[in-house]
């Protein structure tokens, strides 16, 4: 059978009742680890996987390239087809691009550019998506740094997505690729909700403006229900009620409703997204944490193997992560209270800040070469002990990701979405 697209998985999903229902789970690829412990879980648990990178993680060379591996967008699904054949992992999975666009990269936002200019990047940026093969483009022109603190105009949004969608399907039957599916709207309310008729506004629109042009509808159309994430919590007010109205109009119109900035939500909320129609959701800073995490419990685990004189010398890789992740600065858009402005010294004063601005950022550091120097020596150390440090971590990640799973009700689901 060819390869299910998103779109076929999003009308097999709308169709579904009782409890059938699920929510499928996009994941952002912080880490070579966090592609292994997702494809564990989808061949224990036989449900499909969606990588959703964004421009800053994945992008091409003369781009810029991404933080995560360095790669671009050949590396990435090569990496994720040399991990699938590893772990003899043949399931589902698909290439998601989060967030494509004009002015997604933070230094083209940093720089003012001019429309034109960010939108050609943007352009050449989901050309390169489509040569790598990706199943899913996310359309987002809504970064728009001459709207900094307002929402950017609706009708502004659709020209600039209808005319990237229409870019994006040009060059893929110019080249004979096969179909994609794509992802439109934002959760441009910073935390607010979507209104419904602001929602059902703009997808009646855009749907008429693509009909025109004899374009595809969108598989998702992201709505805004309250998430928000800061720090390590999600500091939003998902409302269950607004969930089920942006959905039912979602599936009004023949697509999913797609959420953005899941993480930390309580089991309570998550298990109601499958009744509630939510489609999709993206999980990806959450990850992340979780694997610096596990990090530097290693770390205290060497410690304590050196009091005992098991270890003679510890690796540096606490105090580096620290120092990486403050000198990064990434850490400032998750910050709040004012903290986003203090220097590195003043936050190498608070060790329970240093502490916390690694936990939420040391993720950007992984393909730092002091960090993956002193990583590989905490995993030598440890080996000489029997402690196997690469597993620790993955099996913490693992652990992260089933906590969605079984909210979502996603066990199985592959095998439901294969059957005619």
């Amino acid at each position: 059978m060819d390869k299910i697209t998103l779109n076929e998985v999003v009308q097999k999903m709308l169709a579904f009742n009782g409890n059938n229902k699920a929510s499928m789970l996009g994941i952002g690829p912080m880490s070579i680890n966090l592609i292994k412990a997702s494809m564990i879980l989808a061949k224990e648990k036989d449900f499909p996987l969606m990588f959703i990178a964004s421009r800053n993680q994945v992008d091409a060379d003369e781009l810029g390239g991404g933080y995560v591996c360095n790669w671009n967008q050949e590396r990435f699904a090569d990496a994720i087809k040399k991990v699938a054949k590893e772990i003899n992992y043949d399931g589902l999975y698909f290439l998601c691009r989060d967030h494509g666009g004009p002015w997604q990269r933070d230094n083209e936002r940093n720089a003012h550019l001019p429309e034109k200019e960010a939108m050609a990047l943007g352009k050449k940026s989901y050309l390169i998506d489509l040569i790598s093969k990706f199943n899913l483009l996310h359309i987002d022109p809504t970064k728009d740094p001459y709207t900094i603190g307002k929402v950017i105009n609706m009708d502004v949004n659709i020209n600039r997505t209808v005319e990237l969608i229409e870019y994006a399907e040009k060059e893929r039957i110019v080249r004979g690729l096969p179909a994609i599916s794509y992802e439109v709207g934002t959760e441009e309310t910073n935390g607010g909700l979507t209104s419904s008729e602001n929602y059902e506004k703009f997808i009646k629109k855009l749907i008429a403006r693509l009909d025109e042009k004899k374009l595809p509808h969108p598989a998702f159309i992201v709505g805004n229900t309250g998430t928000l994430t800061r720090l390590t919590k999600n500091v939003g007010h998902v409302d269950s009620a607004s969930c089920k109205e942006l959905s039912a109009i979602a599936k009004k119109y023949g697509v999913g409703l797609k959420e953005h900035n899941g993480d930390y939500l309580d089991d309570a909320v998550l298990l109601e997204h499958p009744a509630l129609g939510v489609t999709a959701m993206n999980v990806a800073p959450e990850f992340g944490t979780v694997e610096t995490q596990a990090y530097l419990k290693l770390t205290e685990v060497e410690k304590r193997l050196a009091a005992q004189r098991i270890l003679k010398k510890p690796s540096k890789l606490g105090q580096v992560l620290r120092q990486e992740a403050v000198k990064s600065g990434r850490w400032k858009k998750w910050m709040v209270n004012g903290k986003d402005t203090l220097s590195p010294e003043e936050i190498f004063r608070d060790k329970k800040l240093t502490l916390l601005i690694t936990e939420i950022s040391g993720h950007y550091t992984f393909n730092n070469d002091r960090v993956k120097q002193e990583t590989t020596i905490l995993y030598e150390n440890l080996a000489t002990s029997g402690i196997d440090g690469e597993k620790y971590v993955i099996y913490k990640i693992k652990n992260s990701i089933d906590r969605y799973v079984e909210c979502f009700n996603l066990k199985g689901l592959t095998t439901k979405l294969k059957k005619r």
